[in-house]
């Protein structure tokens, strides 16, 4: 076989500092796009980037040449600077941490439909909640201390 076949995609999660509701309506779309652009800066592909004031949540695309810790750093790093820049949020950072979730092909039509309707599924679940609900269903052991 003279070539690599993969399917890596995976469901990024990950907040504001504190959780604290710093993405604000008026530049959160740039910011997503922004986020999409940088996935595809890191050589990813990105399939779907939304989320609220609190949080976003990506679907991306990965080859087997990348690191997960190194790319999630690199995303989160870049994102900050650019809205300390182009925003001129300078309280603005992100929480230590992340999730990432495996995600079949067959699963990513209905992750993607989730990360787009971030705004109305939040008007049901905080965020904590919906972190819980996926960790669970994802069969990741976690420690509620470490939720906030």
């Amino acid at each position: 076989m003279p070539s690599t076949y993969l399917s890596l995609h995976y469901h990024l999660v990950f907040s504001t500092k504190d959780r604290t509701p710093l993405i604000e309506p008026s530049w959160r779309n740039r910011l997503h796009e922004y986020l999409g652009g940088t996935v595809e800066g890191l050589k990813g592909f990105p399939q779907g980037v939304g989320g609220i004031a609190d949080h976003v949540h990506l679907l991306v695309g990965l080859k087997a040449t990348h690191y997960l810790a190194d790319f999630m750093r690199e995303l989160k790093k870049s994102s900050s600077v650019w809205v300390h820049e182009e925003i001129g949020a300078c309280a603005f950072a992100w929480q230590e941490g992340d999730a990432a979730f495996t995600v079949s092909p067959s699963a990513r039509p209905a992750v993607q439909s989730y990360i787009a309707n971030q705004e109305e599924h939040h008007r049901k679940k905080t965020f904590r909640e919906e972190l819980v609900e996926l960790l669970e269903k994802a069969g990741v052991e976690y420690d509620p201390r470490y939720l906030d």
